[in-house]
């Protein structure tokens, strides 16, 4: 059973790809709910979604083309709790090919190494799933306040705009 469903669908420009919920994000039963995160305010400033959402109206992230799922989907918790165990990128590769999503923008340098299983650097990477490009963010958790810029959110709302 999942922490968090999984919101995707067809037609989707961007799906947010994080590790895992956090702890506090699954107590508030919302993605990006913890105090210090960033998730939410940047869609915004980035141009993203009109307004502002609120961590509980993450469903309704859909209606921007946008859409979120984790790697690890069975438990909440930090990078450094999480075990190999956890992560089902096998399940994470297929939910991607299903609905074939312009991007996936990785929440984390973190979620995208566990993914395509090297070193990555912030922006469009060269691998892809099917014709989904893959993109990686600096993550919105406060815990990664230290390596925070906006500059790869805008790369990616400068893509979703053209791929879209």
């Amino acid at each position: 059973m999942s922490v968090l469903p999984d919101v995707i669908g067809p037609n989707l420009t961007v799906v947010f790809c994080g590790t895992a919920v956090s702890n506090e994000s699954a107590q508030r039963k919302a993605y990006y709910a913890g105090p210090g995160n960033s998730f939410w305010k940047t869609l915004h400033d980035v141009g993203l979604t009109q307004w502002r959402l609120e961590p509980e109206e993450y469903k309704s992230i859909t209606r921007y083309g946008l859409g979120l799922t984790d790697l690890v989907k069975t438990v909440s918790g930090t990078d450094a709790t999480l075990s190999r165990d956890h992560f089902n990128v096998e399940r994470f590769r297929k939910l991607i090919l299903r609905h074939q999503p312009k991007i996936v923008a990785f929440t984390s340098k973190t979620a995208a190494q566990k993914y395509v299983r090297h070193r990555v650097d912030y922006g469009l990477l060269k691998e892809t799933i099917g014709k989904t490009k893959l993109h990686v963010l600096p993550s919105p958790s406060g815990a990664a306040r230290r390596y925070w810029s906006d500059k790869p959110w805008r790369e990616l709302a400068r893509l979703s705009k053209i791929l879209g």
